[in-house]
């Protein structure tokens, strides 16, 4: 890959690489940490990458840079201890179906919410996503299906929408 390409590369899939780091990881400065690296390492790599597989090579990149991010802050997140609060229960009244969603999505693991993310946000196709993450097609299917029907079950319950 050229340098042009790989300009061309940053132009047009940085803004995706991010959405789909940020959806997972919901914090701006980890997304564009992650995303930066998986430009780095794929400069490093420059010339052996074709410029026809650089958009998996850096969403692959990426998911594996954010895997091993998020399993480094729930490792740290152990470490924290909790603070007792003054109110025990919180009333949460919810008016946007999409912010219920992405409460719900919070409870998937990493590798259904992410193989999800790809498929049903970035519209990826399981081959793709496949490739990707580094599962096989079957897996990435059984994880779509598993998310997918946690997410029907978890929406249909009457508390978590009032």
């Amino acid at each position: 890959m050229t340098v042009s390409e790989y300009n061309d590369c940053v132009k047009e899939f940085s803004d995706g690489v991010y959405r789909f780091v940020l959806k997972n990881i919901k914090c701006e400065d980890r997304a564009s940490d992650v995303v930066q690296d998986a430009f780095l390492k794929m400069w490093e790599k420059v010339e052996t990458i074709s410029f026809e597989k650089a958009k998996s090579y850096l969403f692959t990149s990426a998911h594996h840079t954010m895997i091993d991010d998020i399993r480094k802050t729930q490792i740290h997140q152990r470490f924290v201890t909790a603070q007792p609060t003054e109110n025990r229960y919180e009333h949460t009244t919810y008016n946007d179906v999409h912010e219920v969603l992405n409460k719900a999505m919070e409870h998937l693991p990493a590798d259904q919410k992410s193989v999800l993310m790809l498929r049903d946000y970035e519209g990826y196709s399981y081959e793709e996503i496949a490739e990707i993450t580094g599962l096989s097609e079957s897996q990435v299917k059984v994880y779509i299906f598993r998310a997918r029907t946690f997410l029907k079950k978890h929406l249909v319950r009457i508390e978590n929408l009032i």
